[in-house]
C-alpha cells in the first residue's frame, strides 16, 4: 500500500532516534579466529551436529492488536485484501482453533508472556494506572522473554506493551528484553499520530507541524525499528515480540490506498486500511528474512489478541462480515468462541508442515513452552507453565493431549469458560448458571445444553474450580456479586 514520503521533521525524529546504538553481536575477529570460527560454523550445521549443538532457530511472535479471523482473505475476506498473509498461510499451517489467552488486551499478552492461563495469570483484566501503563507483572514472574535470555538468545519488543511502565518491575527491560521501542502503555496506544512514544525506556517527542498537525504514522516509526533491529542481528538466535496497534481504535490511518474511493464511511476505508498495512508490514519482515538468507531458521506464529471487536450488527462488523456467517458467536470481551479463537498460523519453511489447516485447538500459554524447547533453555524448577509445547504439533503431528483449556476475564463482572474435548461450558457472569455447548455439533454455541446434561455440568464446575488460584483483585466467577443496599430502606 502506497505511503507519504518522509517529511523533513519525521527524517530528523529517526536521526535522533537512530543515535540510540543497539548491541551489535559480531565481534572483531582477527584472521585466525575468523578461520576458526568458520570452522566452528561448519561444525554446528553440519548434518552430524546433534541436541544443543544444532542452530537454534530465531523465534518471532506477531501479535496483532484486534485483528480477526474475519479480516483475513484466508478466512474467507471478501473485501479487504491480505496478500502476504493469505501466502504465509498457505505456505505454513492456518488455525481454525486458536485460542488467546483471554478476549481483551493486557490479560491475553500476559498469559502469552508467562505461559499461564488465567486461571494462575497475574494479570486477568486491564486495569489501568495512572497517568500512563497498566497493572505490572509481578516481580520474578518467569517469562518468555526470561527464557529466551537464558538460552543465549537477543529479546525484543516493538509495538504496544501494556504489562507495566518502566519504573515498575512490569518493565520489558526487566523482563529478559533487550530493546523495546514503541507504546509502553496502552491508553496511549489509541492515537496513530502520538506526540511521543518510547526508545528502549526513554521518551522521545515526535512534534507537530506549524498548523498543528501531527506528521508521523507511529506505525511507521515502528515498523522501521523492527526492519532495522533484525537487519543488524548477527550470528545469535533473537527472540521478537512484535505486538502490532494495528487495526485496534481508535481507527486512523496516514493513506487510504486501495480503499479510498470505497462507497463506505470513513472509519470503514480506515480499518480496511489499517489491516491491509498489517499485511504489507508482516510481508516487508518476511521479506528482509529472506533477503539475509535465514528464513529457513526463522519460526513465525501470528496472531490477534482477541476475536472480532465488533458485533455483527455494527458498521465493521456488518460490512466485513466479521462473524463469518455467524460461524462463531460474540466478540471481544467475552467467553463465547467468536472473542476467544483467532486468526492465527505458523510458518517456518521447510519445518512447519506447509498447505495445511488444523481445527485442533491450542492457546497462547503454549508459545512459552514451545520456544522453550525450541531454544534449547530449561526452565526453572519451580515453574510449571499451563502450556504443553507445539513443535511436533507445528511439524504436522497431532496437537498436545491435555484436560481441559481455561479462561476467565474480569470486565465489569466476573465471567470464565472452559473446553475439554469437544465440550465448551461458559459461565455468562457472576454466580450464574454454567452454560454447555457441544463444539463438534454447534460451533456458534447456539443450543444451550445445560438442562440435559447435568453430569457434564458437573464435570465442567469441578474443573472450573481447580483450574483457578484465588486472588484478591480477581474474585471467584461463581460467587454473585453482592447487591448494594438500598440506602432509603436503612434509614432509621
Amino acid at each position: 500500500m502506497a505511503r507519504e514520503s518522509d517529511t523533513l521533521q519525521h527524517r530528523e525524529t529517526m536521526t535522533r532516534m537512530n543515535s540510540v546504538s543497539y548491541h551489535d553481536s559480531k565481534p572483531m575477529l582477527t584472521p585466525f579466529f575468523k578461520t576458526l570460527a568458520a570452522l566452528t560454523f561448519v561444525f554446528i550445521i553440519s548434518p552430524h551436529a546433534t541436541g544443543a549443538e544444532a542452530l537454534k532457530p530465531n523465534l518471532i511472535f506477531i501479535l496483532s492488536d484486534d485483528v480477526s479471523m474475519g479480516d483475513l482473505g484466508a478466512y474467507g475476506q471478501k473485501l479487504i485484501q491480505t496478500p502476504n498473509l493469505d501466502q504465509l498461510c498457505k505456505e505454513g499451517t492456518r488455525y481454525t482453533s486458536a485460542y488467546t489467552g483471554t478476549s481483551v488486551c493486557a490479560p491475553a499478552r500476559s498469559s502469552f508472556f508467562t505461559g499461564l492461563h488465567m486461571g494462575h495469570c497475574p494479570t486477568r483484566a486491564n486495569r489501568e494506572i495512572k497517568p500512563e501503563g497498566q497493572l505490572p507483572i509481578p516481580e520474578n514472574t518467569v517469562t518468555v522473554g526470561s527464557v529466551l535470555k537464558s538460552a543465549g538468545y537477543q529479546t525484543a519488543t516493538m509495538g504496544k506493551w501494556g504489562m507495566g511502565m518502566f519504573d515498575t518491575s512490569g518493565s520489558p527491560l526487566k523482563n529478559g528484553i533487550d530493546h523495546f521501542f514503541g507504546y509502553n502503555c496502552q491508553r496511549h496506544a489509541h492515537s496513530y499520530f502520538p506526540t511521543y512514544l518510547y526508545n528502549n525506556d526513554k521518551r522521545f517527542e515526535i512534534t507537530e507541524n506549524a498548523n498543528g498537525q501531527k506528521k508521523v504514522y507511529a506505525q511507521n516509526l515502528i515498523q522501521e525499528d523492527v526492519l532495522k533491529w533484525v537487519n543488524q542481528q548477527g550470528d545469535k538466535p533473537f527472540f521478537l515480540f512484535y505486538a502490532v496497534t494495528l487495526p485496534h481504535g481508535n481507527f486512523e490511518i496516514d493513506n487510504q490506498g486501495i480503499y479510498a474511493d470505497k462507497p463506505w464511511s470513513e472509519k470503514e476505508k480506515n480499518y480496511a486500511a489499517m489491516v491491509t498495512r498489517l499485511d504489507s508490514d508482516v510481508g516487508a519482515l518476511v521479506k528482509l528474512l529472506k533477503e539475509k538468507g535465514i528464513a529457513e531458521n526463522t519460526l513465525i506464529v501470528f496472531s490477534g489478541d482477541n476475536g472480532s471487536s465488533f458485533s455483527p450488527d455494527s458498521d465493521i462488523g456488518n460490512r466485513f462480515n466479521q462473524a463469518m456467517d455467524g460461524k462463531l458467536r460474540g466478540f471481544k470481551r467475552g467467553m463465547y468462541e467468536g472473542a476467544l479463537r483467532q486468526a492465527s498460523f505458523a510458518w517456518w519453511p521447510g519445518t512447519v508442515a506447509a498447505n495445511r489447516v488444523s481445527d485442533e485447538p491450542w492457546a497462547f500459554w503454549d508459545i512459552l513452552p514451545t520456544f522453550a524447547e525450541l531454544s534449547g533453555a530449561k526452565l526453572p524448577n519451580e515453574f510449571k507453565p499451563d502450556g504443553k509445547s507445539l513443535v511436533e504439533f507445528f511439524k504436522g503431528g497431532p496437537a498436545p493431549k491435555r484436560d481441559y483449556f481455561y479462561w476467565e476475564l474480569h470486565e465489569g463482572g466476573a465471567i470464565q469458560s472452559l473446553r475439554w474435548d469437544d465440550w465448551k461450558a461458559v459461565r455468562p457472569g457472576p454466580g450464574k448458571p454454567v452454560e454447555l455447548y457441544d463444539l463438534s455439533k454447534d460451533p456458534s454455541e447456539a443450543k444451550n445444553l445445560a438442562e440435559t446434561n447435568p453430569a457434564q455440568i458437573a464435570k465442567a464446575v469441578a474443573m472450573m474450580n481447580q483450574a483457578r488460584t484465588p486472588h484478591l483483585l480477581w474474585p471467584d466467577p461463581a460467587i454473585a456479586v453482592a447487591k448494594k443496599a438500598n440506602k432509603e430502606k436503612t434509614k432509621p
